[in-house]
């Protein structure tokens, strides 16, 4: 389980993340998601001593990682795929990594046929395509066999396959009682993937709910009916107490409503109806209604027009030093240390 309390950090003036308390518990899939500057990236990197934080704390299995004896065999992590050496194969680094953390050596050529990565085992990492860089790091935090996975944008450079793959492996690891943690900007991806939430939104924690509930409460979900008897069936529904909203396009839309008794109803007026669909809301959706207030970075689309004014820390250039420094190696700052080098 990873624990955070009151997890805060400061860059200067700048708060990257502010009071932050939630848990990640074992047996399902958590997406950690947030608007760009949200502080999703510090707060990771917080979780594995890369960053120390400005107040609050985190705890996995109830220790820092610092004072975790075997920390790969804790908690293991993919945050930045390329954050290894490239003028090392793919199992030299894993070796490293191995020998580092008192990992059994056989364990290498197990995570490399795991991620698909053996036929190229022997080949230098600088070499690799940004999936393939992926694959590697996903390698590196399965290496320890551990009870705790943090992954941030483990699909990228993924191909179909491979995204499928991370997603029925993420999902497999959940079953056998793992604690997953996955931030992707992928929503579709993410819907398909976690089962819980976590939404934060410049620093501060806006939703910790399940994926159902999430989308339910911040979101739109409304019956659609189009009929060439337009009108009547516009009558009908005022007839029947049922508020309905003309859509640009010509159909009906009725808000919170299931379209079997809308179908009875149209059926009982000899109304023929060309379509009659339920329109449920998407992670997207409810997930840019629930941040709306705390985008920092707005892009301007029209043409000829001057941008709309900006308020807060999206006004002009940033303030102060970015979110944080790049990210790290995956495996903290313990192993990454010691296997400087080798």
């Amino acid at each position: 389980m990873i624990e955070v309390e009151g997890l805060t950090k400061h860059f200067g003036r700048k708060v990257a993340v502010d009071h932050l308390s939630f848990q990640v518990r074992p047996g399902v899939v958590t997406g950690f998601l947030g608007p760009n500057g949200a502080g999703k990236s510090t707060t990771m990197r917080m979780m594995l001593d890369l960053d120390n934080p400005t107040g609050g704390s985190v705890r996995i299995d109830g220790k820092q990682y610092r004072n975790l004896t075997d920390p790969l065999q804790h908690i293991g992590a993919l945050l930045e795929a390329k954050a290894m050496h490239g003028g090392r194969s793919a199992y030299n680094n894993l070796l490293c990594l191995a020998q580092s953390n008192r990992i059994p050596r056989r364990r290498v050529d197990e995570v490399l046929d795991m991620v698909g990565l053996t036929a190229v085992a022997k080949k230098k990492s600088k070499g690799f395509s940004l999936g393939m860089g992926q694959r590697l790091g996903i390698a590196c935090a399965l290496l320890g066999d551990p009870e705790i996975l943090m992954f941030d944008e483990p699909v990228n450079g993924l191909d179909p396959e491979g995204i499928h793959w991370i997603r029925n492996l993420m999902k497999a690891l959940a079953a056998e009682g793992r604690t997953i943690f996955v931030s992707s900007h992928l929503m579709s991806e993410m819907a398909l993937t976690a089962d819980h939430l976590i939404v934060i939104g410049q620093g501060r924690l806006l939703a910790n709910t399940s994926m159902a509930d999430f989308i339910h409460e911040n979101s739109r979900s409304y019956a659609r009916l189009r009929s060439p008897q337009h009108e009547r069936l516009k009558d009908v529904l005022h007839e029947a107490g049922i508020s309905a909203v003309e859509a640009a396009d010509g159909t009906l839309e009725v808000d919170g409503a299931e379209t079997e008794p809308l179908g009875d109803l149209a059926a009982e007026h000899g109304i023929t109806l060309h379509e009659l669909s339920a329109q449920r809301a998407s992670l997207e959706d409810a997930f840019m209604q629930m941040t709306a207030e705390s985008v920092e970075y707005h892009a301007h689309s029209g043409a000829g027009e001057p941008p709309p004014a900006a308020s807060g820390p999206a006004q002009g250039p940033p303030q102060g030093p970015p979110q944080g420094p790049p990210a790290g190696p995956q495996w903290g700052p313990r192993a990454g240390n010691q296997g400087k080098g080798a």
